[in-house]
């Protein structure tokens, strides 16, 4: 088997008295989908800040293509991208010009080629041309998406990327990762609270509840394990705490 693209082992985040994520393990490799699942302060969203380099772990190791991250932070960002429903490209630029400038810092090769592919894959050649500030949430959103996949990503972060999209181009979306996780063998980290989204386009789920993990595997694997008949019921039990911890079903990832 292939060393995986992220190794992430024993990781941990401490903000003053807080601990947001508490020694949390996993792997993925390439080609693959990993689903980070939890509900609102699971401590998903700092796990993936420290993948992406910009918060600074407490403890733990982060190793990216073999490489561990912080000492080799340029060399490896350049061969991934992210994307968040909550972050939004500047708002003067025109479309084009935003692609140009990200592009440019990606170092694209073939760039206005590049974009005008991202941007017919997306379904937005049509506003290549608009205001960036002057879109619907759901275009910045296909917008963001663009950005995230032009420099043809190697480790694809993926934060809620169908959350202000309408069922169609929602649809749309998911067949685009599944897209590229199939012709490009792009490993891809996936966050969302649509259990849809992660039943279609998932190959493995992670669970995170108060910044730990509580469990890894398959959505069947999962369901078996909770004993639910759907990632959907096992999502509202994490999320309500339940009666998860005194069954001790916490695992260590790294299994």
């Amino acid at each position: 088997m292939h060393p995986p693209v992220l190794r992430v082992r024993e990781l941990t985040k401490h903000f003053g008295n807080v601990t947001s994520v508490d020694g949390v393990s996993f792997d993925i490799f390439r080609g693959e989908v990993l689903g980070l699942l939890g509900a609102n302060g699971a401590g998903k969203t700092t796990a993936i800040n420290m993948v992406l380099g910009i918060v600074t772990p407490t403890g733990g190791r982060i190793e990216v293509f073999g490489k561990e991250l912080m000492a080799n932070r340029i060399e490896v960002l350049r061969q991934m991208n992210f994307c968040s429903t909550y972050t939004q490209l500047p708002g003067n630029l025109r479309i084009w010009q935003n692609l140009k400038v990200f592009g440019q810092i990606y170092r694209v090769p073939n760039l206005n080629s590049r974009i005008d592919e991202v941007l017919e894959m997306l379904e937005i050649s049509h506003l290549k041309k608009r205001v960036s500030g002057e879109l619907s949430a759901g275009e910045g959103t296909r917008l963001n998406l663009c950005k995230a996949l032009l420099n043809r990503p190697r480790l694809l972060l993926l934060d809620e990327p169908t959350a202000s999209l309408d069922p169609d181009i929602a649809d749309k979306v998911r067949r685009v990762v599944k897209r590229i996780r199939d012709e490009e063998g792009t490993t891809i980290l996936y966050t969302s609270h649509n259990m849809r989204d992660v039943e279609e386009v998932c190959d493995r789920v992670v669970f995170m509840h108060r910044g730990k993990v509580l469990f890894t595997g398959t959505s069947e694997e999962t369901l078996h394990h909770f004993k639910e008949e759907s990632l959907e019921d096992v999502f509202i039990r994490v999320a309500r705490g339940g009666d998860i911890e005194s069954k001790g079903e916490i695992e260590e990832a790294s299994k």
